[in-house]
């Protein structure tokens, strides 16, 4: 019978070659083929239950399959909410429970929605930040004013500088749409009490007959109003000539409708009349558009009329920007943008859509809505896509943070890194941080190990594209930590190597490395072909790499199992190996009854311990085992070595088998294996 000392080392060394030959047998590549078939079908738990295939699957791949009887337990699993440390999963010892329900995404995580948390939280970032700038800029403004009004000689100078220009026309309400620069110069040069100057000739003069064709329209309102007030009293009385009144109530409503625009439009009129009046009386240019010797552009007192029309003009801007208002907006964006599920829902839901253009300073009221819709549909890894023929980064900025496919439907977020991922790595990093610490250190460094992780969660969010990540070594080396691994040896030139890997391919760079660690990073990031951050990719309930994990989880089940059926030896040996790097402290050897087994065997102690208080146990642990050790591969093979040397000296005396000549060596002493025996065991190995 072949040991299981050598059976665990012919494993270990030859993983990839064992994982392979597990793969294509028949029965492990047919059931592999289903789950990728069907996984992408599963919208629901009850839909991954319903389906025995695809549930055993998923549980034997997470080590769960003799709890797939226990739906009711598995469902409530599934449905944890994953962030809330009070939710059933993480209420659970057992780890394997969490590991199981963040690989679907029933509860959050990467789903198609219109924004995510991280999204929102961004934009409403952004919207406070430009309704502040968009206040600043006008008190810039102002200041500008200010000090050059006083520097300028002549009605063109004004006009030919953008800045004054354009805060004049936006104190006196004027378009410059609508307006020849000529006319605005003319308005200038006039004196409005010159009857005969250019703004009372051209302008001034009409107002006597629009004011009178004012009063006609207003009359008009009024009476059309009185008709379809009497008409429809009518329609109650006994007699009544229904169909005559409603017909003469709709004629009527017409007279309305275009007496109520004649109103409106020769009020917009006189109302421009006298802007260009005020225009006119604001500034000193004479006929010809100079000055007088000594005079200035505008007296003080104009001046300060002028800055009051402007900041009149800006009102909208400055009330948005008052914290009441701008919590309001933000709690009625938040409401709201729950609820968009499609471009067209977007548009036509003002309190997001004003809301988003405003974030980017965008200004909805003249912002066109086709042009929004075409650049909510852009692909962002198209280079000729829509978006960027526009070049203005405000519509980019607009579409990276909403999540819309080329049709209008709501699509997966545009992350490096999905939120799920980066609290696995957040919460490993912190792990990673307190193994090294005395009891001592350990509130000092959970402190700053946590100061770190919010540091590394906010810095993933702008990262757009593999060079934005390997370009922050701190975040790399955040990651490295985060995973068991030294920063310092590992180069930024392997990462980038790792990174354009495909992993779908096994044979990739990644996936050909000895460690598997470095391929697993890269799986939590999603980076397309060219190394821009892309839409998250999902099958059904998976995320790509959660697809890549559970499968590779099975094969890895697989061949523990399979290596169990002839050895139960190897099986916890292959376990333990697997689940070392998790190892954080005594208890999680203890709350797991197959590395407690492998401890136990290991180091020569009775199964009566388990019986013992479980502080006394984790003592025991605690004494012959250092945790951080558990991070090294090095230590932990050492240490399995040991344990697959223990196990067939304790089977082959439990079941009365002679022992080989190498477990002879074990004999003697009960207190366990010698440093210098274990050695002369791995020289024997190695020849």
């Amino acid at each position: 019978m072949v040991t299981t000392y050598f059976s665990y080392n012919y494993i270990a060394h030859n993983l990839k070659q064992s994982l392979t030959r597990v793969e294509q047998q028949p029965d492990v590549a047919r059931e592999a083929a289903y789950y990728k078939a069907n996984i992408g079908k599963v919208k629901t738990v009850d839909d991954l239950m319903k389906d025995y295939r695809l549930y055993h699957y998923a549980t034997k791949a997470y080590g769960l399959e003799d709890m797939a009887y226990a739906k009711a337990f598995m469902k409530k699993v599934l449905e944890s909410n994953l962030s809330d440390p009070t939710s059933f999963v993480n209420k659970l010892v057992d780890k394997r429970y969490r590991e199981f329900a963040a690989a679907f995404s029933f509860t959050g995580g990467a789903k198609p929605v219109a924004q995510s948390e991280n999204q929102t939280d961004e934009m409403i970032g952004l919207y406070t930040a430009t309704k502040n700038s968009q206040v600043d800029a006008l008190a810039s403004d102002s200041t500008y004013y200010s000090t050059e009004i006083g520097n300028i000689s002549s009605a063109d100078q004004l006009l030919n500088n953008d800045r004054l220009r354009n805060y004049v026309y936006s104190a006196f309400g004027l378009d410059e749409s609508k307006w020849p620069r000529d006319t605005i110069s003319q308005v200038l040069r006039s004196d409005p009490s010159d009857p005969n100057s250019y703004v009372n000739t051209t302008f001034a003069s009409q107002l006597s007959g629009l004011n009178a064709q004012l009063a006609q329209a207003q009359s008009d309102v009024s009476a059309a109003n009185q008709k379809i007030a009497d008409y429809t009293a009518q329609l109650s009385q006994p007699g009544a000539d229904v169909p005559q009144l409603n017909v003469q109530i709709l004629v009527e409503k017409y007279h309305l409708d275009s007496y109520s625009k004649n109103v409106s439009s020769l009020n917009d009129q006189i109302g421009t009349i006298g802007r260009f009046v005020d225009l006119a009386g604001a500034f000193e240019f004479s006929s010809d558009g100079s000055l007088p010797s000594g005079v200035s552009a505008q007296t003080a007192a104009n001046i300060t009329i002028t800055k009051q029309k402007f900041d009149a003009s800006k009102a909208a801007v400055y009330d948005a920007a008052t914290p009441l208002n701008e919590a309001l907006a933000i709690t009625h964006f938040r409401a709201a943008v729950l609820k968009v599920n499609s471009v067209q829902a977007f548009v036509s839901t003002p309190d997001v859509y004003n809301f988003a253009l405003g974030a980017v300073g965008l200004d909805p009221a003249t912002a066109s809505q086709a042009t929004i819709k075409a650049v909510l549909e852009s692909d962002l890894n198209d280079p000729k896509s829509f978006v960027y023929t526009l070049k203005d980064d405000r519509y980019v900025k607009l579409a990276r943070d909403f999540n819309f496919d080329a049709k209008g439907n709501l699509t997966t977020p545009l992350v490096a890194q999905d939120s799920s991922d980066v609290l696995d790595i957040a919460k490993s990093y912190v792990i990673a941080a307190l193994r090294d610490a005395s009891p001592q250190q350990q509130k000092a460094v959970r402190e700053q190990a946590q100061k770190d992780a919010t540091s590394y969660q906010e810095a993933v969010a702008d990262i757009g594209s593999v060079s934005d990540l390997l370009a922050n070594r701190k975040v790399i080396d955040f990651i490295l930590v985060a995973k068991g691994l030294d920063p310092k040896k590992v180069s930024t030139e392997f990462l980038k190597k790792i990174f354009s890997s495909d992993l779908s391919n096994p044979k990739s760079f990644a996936n050909t490395q000895s460690d598997p660690r470095f391929a697993e990073i890269a799986g939590t990031f999603n980076f397309n072909s060219k190394g821009d951050v892309a839409r998250l990719p999902m099958l059904g309930p998976q995320k790509g790499d959660h697809f890549r994990e559970t499968q590779a989880n099975y094969l890895q089940q697989s061949l523990e199992q399979q290596q169990g059926d002839t050895n139960p030896g190897v099986r916890l040996a292959l376990y333990f190996q697997r689940k070392a790097g998790e190892i954080t402290s005594a208890y999680d050897i203890l709350a797991d009854r197959a590395l407690s087994e492998v401890f136990r065997t290991t180091f020569d102690l009775p199964d009566s311990m388990a019986a013992m208080p479980i502080d006394q146990q984790a003592k025991f642990v605690d004494r012959f085992m250092k945790i951080k050790d558990l991070s090294d591969p090095a230590k932990v093979e050492k240490l399995l070595n040991r344990f697959s040397a223990m196990y067939d000296i304790r089977n082959s005396e439990s079941t009365g088998q002679a022992q080989s000549p190498l477990l002879s060596l074990f004999q003697g002493s009960g207190s366990g294996i010698s440093d210098s025996t274990f050695l002369a065991i791995a020289k024997l190995q190695s020849r």
